[in-house]
C-alpha cells in the first residue's frame, strides 16, 4: 500500500509556533525523507467557514497569510500538493455521505468538537427565542469531524501529522472507514495519527501558561513575528509564580519558559549562547536550587526562538514579493488534488451503487429484463 499524507490547517489567522512544533517542522521533515509517495497539505477554508460564516473575507485574506507560512517553513509544492478545500467540491460529496454513517450521539461525545464549541462560545442547547448571547452551533461546525474524515480518505491517507488534540477526530475517521468498508465493501483505507516524538511538542502551551497556544486567547508566538516581537513576547511569558528572587528555588514543570525549552533547544545552544551550563538539564537544575533569574533563561529562549525563526521570516519575505506565483502554485495543487480525490470517489460511488451512467452492465441487464417482458 502506497503511503500517503493528508494534513491541514484552517486559514483563520498567521500560524504560530504551536503549529510548528505540533505539525509543520514534522511535515518538512517528512517531505524531504522521501519516505511517502504523495504528501498532501490542505488550507481548510470551508471548514474555517464553518464558524467565520458571518466573516468570509477574513477567511479569504488569511488562505495567503497560510501559504506564506507553508512556503516559509519549508514545504516545497513539487514535493508536497499544497491545495485550498473549497476548491476540491468531491470533498463535500464525500461528507455528505458519510453523515449516514455517523450518529448524533457520537459526534456530542467527541471531545475535540466540545472544546471547540466551548472555546468559540457556542451554546450546546438553545430554544427559539432564546435572548442568551451565545448562539447555537451551526450544522457545519457541529459536524466537521465527518468534513475531515471526507478530507483524510479522499486522498487515502496512510499517516496523518497532528497534534494530540486531534487523536480523537482520527479515530473518528477511522470508524468512518470501518463502518463504510463493512457496509459497501473494502474501498477506503484506515488512517494513522503521527505525534510529534518530542513530548514538550504535543501541545505547546500559550505564552500566559494556558494549556494551548491560540489565536482566539492571544496568547502566540507567530512564525512571522519580528525578533522584538519575539523578545517582548518571551518576555512576558508565565514562569513560576513562587520564583520571585533570583536566590528562591524554582520549578521547572508547569513553568512555560522550560517547556519552550524543552521544544526548541538543542545541545549546540549552550555553547553558543549560554557556555557556562554543559546542558539543558543542568540549566534547570540549577533554576531548581535556586540563584537562576528568570530573565537570563527567557534570554536564552530569545536567542533560540530567534535562530530558528530568522531563516522562516527570510523565506516568507522572497514569497511576500511573488504573492501570483504562489496563487499559482496553489491553483495548480487544488489541480492535483482534486484529479486525486475524483478518482477515490468514483470508487465509492461504485461501492455505493450509485455510478448508474458508469455502470453499462446494470443499464444493458435492466434494458434485457424489461425487453423481455413484452
Amino acid at each position: 500500500m502506497a503511503k500517503i499524507i493528508l494534513t491541514a490547517d484552517r486559514p483563520t489567522g498567521r500560524l504560530h509556533l504551536g503549529h510548528y512544533v505540533g505539525s509543520l517542522r514534522r511535515r518538512v521533515e517528512l517531505q524531504n525523507s522521501g519516505q511517502f509517495e504523495r504528501i498532501f497539505i490542505m488550507i481548510a477554508d470551508a471548514q474555517a467557514l464553518t464558524d467565520n460564516a458571518d466573516n468570509p473575507e477574513k477567511v479569504r485574506q488569511n488562505v495567503i497569510e497560510v501559504a506564506l507560512d507553508y512556503l516559509s517553513v519549508g514545504l516545497d509544492p513539487s514535493l508536497s500538493t499544497l491545495f485550498i478545500q473549497s476548491q476540491i467540491p468531491e470533498l463535500c460529496e464525500l461528507a455528505f455521505y458519510y453523515m449516514n454513517l455517523v450518529t448524533v450521539q457520537r459526534l456530542q461525545r467527541n471531545p475535540t468538537v466540545k472544546a471547540e464549541i466551548q472555546m468559540r462560545g457556542f451554546a450546546e442547547n438553545t430554544v427559539e427565542g432564546d435572548t442568551a448571547q451565545k448562539q447555537g452551533i451551526p450544522v457545519g461546525f457541529f459536524t466537521y469531524p465527518v468534513s475531515q474524515a471526507a478530507d483524510i480518505t479522499a486522498f487515502r491517507a496512510t499517516t496523518v501529522p497532528a497534534g494530540e488534540d486531534q487523536e480523537p477526530m482520527i479515530e473518528l475517521a477511522r470508524e468512518i472507514v470501518h463502518k463504510f468498508n463493512s457496509v459497501y465493501g473494502p474501498t477506503l483505507v484506515e488512517p494513522e495519527i503521527l505525534l510529534p516524538d518530542n513530548a514538550a511538542c504535543l501541545r505547546l502551551p500559550g505564552t500566559d501558561g494556558k494549556a494551548k497556544m491560540s489565536k482566539s486567547l492571544g496568547n502566540c508566538i507567530y512564525l512571522s513575528d519580528t525578533n522584538e516581537e519575539v523578545k517582548k513576547k518571551v518576555m512576558g511569558m508565565y514562569t513560576d509564580p513562587d520564583h520571585l528572587r533570583i536566590e528562591d528555588p524554582g520549578k521547572v514543570e508547569g513553568n512555560t519558559v522550560f517547556t519552550y525549552l524543552d521544544a526548541f533547544c538543542r545541545p549546540e545552544h549552550f555553547s553558543q549562547y549560554l557556555p557556562e551550563y554543559g546542558s539543558l538539564e543542568e540549566l534547570k537544575a540549577h533554576y531548581r536550587r535556586g540563584g537562576l533569574g528568570d530573565v537570563k533563561v527567557k534570554k536564552l529562549l530569545i536567542a533560540i526562538l530567534n535562530e530558528t525563526l530568522d531563516p522562516i521570516r527570510e523565506r516568507r519575505h522572497y514569497f511576500e514579493g511573488r504573492i501570483e506565483e504562489v496563487y499559482t502554485m496553489l491553483e495548480e495543487g487544488s489541480a492535483r488534488a482534486r484529479e486525486a480525490a475524483a478518482a477515490t470517489l468514483a470508487d465509492i460511488r461504485r461501492a455505493m451503487k450509485i455510478d448508474y451512467f458508469d455502470d453499462k452492465e446494470l443499464i444493458a441487464s435492466q434494458a434485457k429484463s424489461y425487453a423481455n417482458r413484452e
